[in-house]
């Protein structure tokens, strides 16, 4: 006789075609509920991994990963980057000179924050080069007082390549007409398109115009850190800090840019929590199919517990064909899923051609395309909370169905 028994009469339940066609019909949709939350929890987690991945390389791509200041100034920038090149965690350094500013073309006036920057260095811990719309970051010359703009602020601006745009620092200085805010003309040599609201806001130019601009001499206001890991920033920033001899602090990102990160991880927590209440009620389907089997099959588990079936035999029974339905389902489920993160990009991209409609507009959004990052750690907690929501969800049918006594079930019989 097939051993075990529980999994023999589990699978011969299952591939039974039974006299009741509803119950039948709320199995398959258990099953297709299944699949479809398993699908589009994975679809949905992938596309949120993606636009994730696209901020990071792209804000973070921009913003210092971790800076060392100075109080006053710091005159031997060299000497410090040196010395924050040797922990094995930097990547690569540069000096900047950083300010808030307004900038004013004909009439039209935008807040910025200026950088000022060495191009040669700054290409070592920016991705800015790479993003360029017009121009080179190495034009920005020492003496010509050039400037490089993000795209949104140059069209708030309503400024092209060629054109001056006069810098007013938050300063006064006093002179014969009176007390006058500091002014300066720059060129515009450059216009950058990184995406996001970095575009709006920053504006770069030579570090030694900086310097001047702040009257600063031969100091600049800190280095800049690029890192190995970035979640690493704060420690890696404030142990380089330390070390050094003098008054030195330090910043990271996870001050500037740390609340959006953590926004996109709440968004897809919330999400995937909002979606896995699909897999949910799959599951809760699965109870009432296996409530109606067990009606149904009273007179079976009474002939097999007069023939010695004992009632874990019968409850691991029902458990077994329950499971079955959410096991298939899942794994068909995670196999779309996976199919549909892997390809989403390209379906999205044929379905905007096919129809002459752009999804994501790139005058609207920082990217045009939907992003798809496929995690694996995501498909494993996708597809083990189906699991276990299935296999929660055959314990009460299962128990009723061995608590059947024989001689009621066989009365009417």
């Amino acid at each position: 006789m097939f051993k075990p028994l529980s999994l023999f009469i589990g699978l011969r339940y299952t591939r039974a075609k039974r006299r009741n066609h509803f119950i039948s019909f709320i199995s398959l949709i258990s099953m297709l509920g299944m699949i479809l939350g398993v699908a589009v929890l994975i679809l949905v987690l992938s596309v949120m991994n993606g636009f994730d991945r696209e901020l990071r390389e792209r804000i973070l791509g921009m913003v210092p990963h971790a800076t060392i200041n100075a109080h006053g100034g710091m005159q031997n920038w060299q000497a410090v980057a040196d010395r924050a090149l040797a922990d094995p965690a930097v990547v690569a350094t540069a000096p900047f000179i950083q300010g808030q500013v307004m900038l004013t073309h004909e009439g039209n006036v935008h807040g910025a924050l200026v950088n000022g920057v060495l191009p040669a260095e700054e290409m070592k811990v920016s991705i800015i080069n790479q993003h360029m719309l017009f121009g080179d970051l190495v034009d920005l010359r020492p003496g010509d007082f050039s400037i490089v703009l993000g795209e949104l602020l140059a069209r708030s601006l309503r400024v092209n390549i060629g054109d001056k745009v006069t810098l007013v620092l938050p300063e006064a200085s006093a002179s014969p007409a009176g007390v006058l805010p500091r002014l300066k003309r720059f060129t515009v040599v450059g216009v950058f398109k990184v995406g996001a609201q970095i575009d709006s806001s920053l504006a770069m130019i030579h570090i030694e115009d900086g310097a001047k601009l702040y009257r600063l001499n031969d100091a600049v206001h800190g280095v800049r850190l690029k890192l190995d890991n970035l979640f690493e920033a704060s420690e890696t920033a404030w142990r380089i800090a330390s070390a050094l001899p003098g008054q030195y602090w330090a910043s990271d990102w996870t001050r500037t840019q740390g609340n959006l990160f953590q926004a996109i991880q709440l968004e897809k927590t919330m999400i995937g929590l909002l979606l896995l209440m699909i897999v949910a009620v799959a599951a809760f389907n699965i109870i009432s199919t296996l409530v109606m089997v067990v009606t149904d099959k009273r007179a079976d588990i009474a002939i097999l517990r007069t023939m010695g079936a004992s009632p874990r035999t019968i409850m691991f029974a029902f458990m077994i064909q329950g499971s079955i339905i959410g096991v298939v389902g899942a794994l068909i489920g995670m196999v779309l899923g996976i199919i549909a993160a892997l390809t989403v990009s390209d379906v999205i991209a044929w379905m905007e051609s096919f129809m002459g409609v752009q999804i994501l507009s790139a005058e609207v959004y920082f990217i045009s395309y939907i992003p798809s990052q496929l995690r694996l750690e995501d498909v494993i907690i996708v597809s083990a909370s189906a699991l276990l929501l299935s296999f929660l969800a055959t314990i009460y049918p299962s128990i009723r169905a061995a608590r059947v006594q024989p001689a009621e079930a066989l009365r009417y019989e």
